[in-house]
C-alpha cells in the first residue's frame, strides 16, 4: 500500500472501541449471570477470536456490528472445547483467557498464528503452576501451544497467591485476578509500576470484590458476577496516530471524539503535551468507571524529551508512533525502560530503528529503548511492518510529512486493532 504527503488535516473522527476493554467485556459477560448487552465493541480481528473462543466454551454470543448481546453462565458455566481454542495474533486472549481456563474442570489446548507461537508466556504459566494449575507449553519452549488442566478437574479450587509480578503487565496481573475468582482465598498480584486497570475496575462493575493499594491489586474468590451494560469507551492507542498526525502535519487541526482518558493509559497526552503540544480536553465524562473526552489536536512545534520509568506502562503501545513525533520534534528524545517492546507483535525497537533509518530518521537502538535525533526531514521509504498493526499504523501517519511515497509492505495488518483506520485517516486529507 502506498502513503504520500499531505498538506494539512481537518476533520473529526471517532475511534473505534477499546480493545482493551472490549476483550475483557466478553470474558465478564461469560461468566456472569444474566445478559450482558456491550455497545462501541472494537471489531478488530483480536476482539473477534475472544468471541470465537467463548462461543467454543458454549456461552451464547450474538453480534451485530458494534453491538454484543452475551447470554453468561456464571463462573462456573463454561462447558469443555470440541477442539483447539483458536486465538489468531491476540495475546490478550491467551493470557487472559489463560487464568480463566486454571479455573475449570476440563483440559484445553490454546493455539494462535506464528507471531503468538513466539511470545513468551512463561509469565503467565509461573503464578499460575503456583495456584496448583497444570499448565505446559507443548513444544516447551515457554510459548503456545499451550495445554492447560484446571484445578477444577480434581474437585478442588486453585491456591489464592500473592505473587510479585517482574514486568508492568495488565496482561499478567488480569490472568492471575480470573484464576483469583477460582481460588480457595485472596489473591494479590504487586507491579513494579501500576499497569492498565481496566479489568479492576470491570470487575468490580460486574460484581467482584477488587481492591488496590499502591501497586499491589487484590481479589477475593467466588464472586457473584452479574450481566451489565458496557459502552466501550475509544481505544486511546488508536487516537495515538491522530493525536500524532494532527500534531506533525503542518495546518492541521483534528477533534478526536470519545477517547477512553484512563489514567494508567493515557501517558501518551502527559508525554506529548511536555514536547509542546496543542492538545485540549473537551467535553470529560465518566461510563462505567472509565473516563472519557474528545480531544482537540492543533500542529505544534514539537521538543524532544525524556520518556521512561513508571509512565512506561501507560504508553507501552504508543511508543512506536512516539518514536514518529520525535523524529519531528527539535532535540533529542530518549525512551528507555521499554524492553517489553522486543517481545510485542514484532522486536517494535528494532523494527521502529530499522524503518525510520530508511526514511533518513537519526535514531538508535539501546537495549531497552531508543535514541531519537529530532529535526531531519524524513523521506519515503519500503517499510516493512512485519505484519505487526502498531508498526503499520505508525508509519502510515509519517508518510502524511515525509517527502515521496512511502510503501507498506503487509499494511493490512491494521484489521487486528482497526479495520476502517486507513479510510479515517484519507478522510481528513484537505
Amino acid at each position: 500500500m502506498i502513503f504520500t504527503k499531505t498538506s494539512g488535516l481537518a476533520g473529526e473522527v471517532t475511534i473505534p472501541g477499546d480493545k482493551s476493554i472490549s476483550h475483557r467485556a466478553i470474558m465478564l459477560g461469560a461468566l456472569s449471570s444474566g445478559t450482558t448487552e456491550i455497545t462501541n465493541f472494537l471489531q478488530g480481528a483480536d476482539c473477534l477470536s475472544t468471541i470465537d473462543c467463548f462461543r467454543k466454551l458454549g456461552i451464547s454470543i450474538e453480534q451485530k456490528g458494534t453491538s454484543v448481546r452475551i447470554t453468561g453462565r456464571g463462573l462456573h458455566g463454561l462447558s469443555a472445547p470440541s477442539s483447539v481454542l483458536d486465538v489468531g495474533n491476540s495475546g490478550t486472549t491467551t493470557r487472559l483467557i489463560s487464568g480463566i481456563l486454571a479455573g475449570q474442570p476440563f483440559e484445553t489446548v490454546l493455539n494462535g498464528d506464528a507471531s503468538i507461537q513466539k511470545r513468551p508466556m512463561k509469565r503467565i504459566m509461573e503464578p499460575l503452576s503456583m495456584m496448583g494449575v497444570n499448565i505446559d507449553s507443548i513444544k516447551g519452549n515457554g510459548c503456545a501451544p499451550l495445554r492447560i488442566r484446571g484445578t477444577g478437574d480434581s474437585g478442588t479450587l486453585l491456591k489464592g497467591i500473592s505473587y510479585t509480578s517482574k514486568v508492568a503487565s495488565a496482561q499478567v496481573k488480569s490472568c492471575i485476578l480470573f484464576a483469583g475468582m477460582y481460588a480457595d482465598g485472596p489473591t494479590s498480584v504487586t507491579e513494579p509500576y501500576l499497569s492498565r486497570n481496566h479489568s479492576e475496575i470491570m470487575m468490580n462493575y460486574f460484581g467482584a470484590s477488587v481492591r488496590t493499594e499502591g501497586t499491589t491489586v487484590t481479589i477475593l474468590p467466588e464472586p457473584k458476577l452479574c450481566g451489565q451494560r458496557v459502552h466501550v469507551p475509544g481505544d486511546i492507542s488508536s487516537a495515538a496516530y491522530f493525536i500524532a498526525a494532527g500534531l506533525i502535519v503542518p495546518g492541521s487541526e483534528i477533534l478526536i471524539r470519545n477517547v477512553g482518558i484512563n489514567p494508567t493509559r493515557d501517558g501518551i497526552l502527559k508525554v506529548v503535551r511536555t514536547m509542546g503540544a496543542d492538545i485540549t480536553l473537551l467535553n470529560v465524562s465518566t461510563d462505567n468507571g472509565e473516563p472519557t473526552a474528545d480531544l482537540l489536536v492543533k500542529t505544534s512545534t514539537l521538543k524532544g524529551t525524556s520518556i521512561q520509568g513508571e509512565i512506561i506502562p501507560t504508553l507501552i503501545d504508543e511508543i512506536p508512533i512516539l518514536a514518529v513525533l520525535a523524529c519531528f520534534a527539535e532535540g533529542t528524545t530518549v525512551i528507555r525502560d521499554a524492553e517489553e517492546l522486543k517481545v510485542k507483535e514484532s522486536n517494535r525497537i528494532d523494527v521502529m530503528v530499522q524503518n525510520l533509518k530508511a526514511m533518513g530518521a537519526d535514531i538508535e537502538a539501546t537495549k531497552d529503548g531508543m535514541i531519537i535525533r529530532g529535526g531531519r526531514p524524513l523521506h519515503g521509504a519500503v517499510i516493512d511492518s512485519h505484519l505487526d498493526h502498531r508498526i503499520a499504523m505508525s508509519f502510515a501517519v509519517a508518510s502524511l510529512a515525509s517527502d515521496g511515497e512511502t510503501r507498506i509492505q503487509g499494511a493490512d495488518c491494521v484489521n487486528i486493532s482497526y479495520p476502517d483506520f486507513y479510510e479515517d485517516l484519507n478522510r481528513l486529507r484537505k
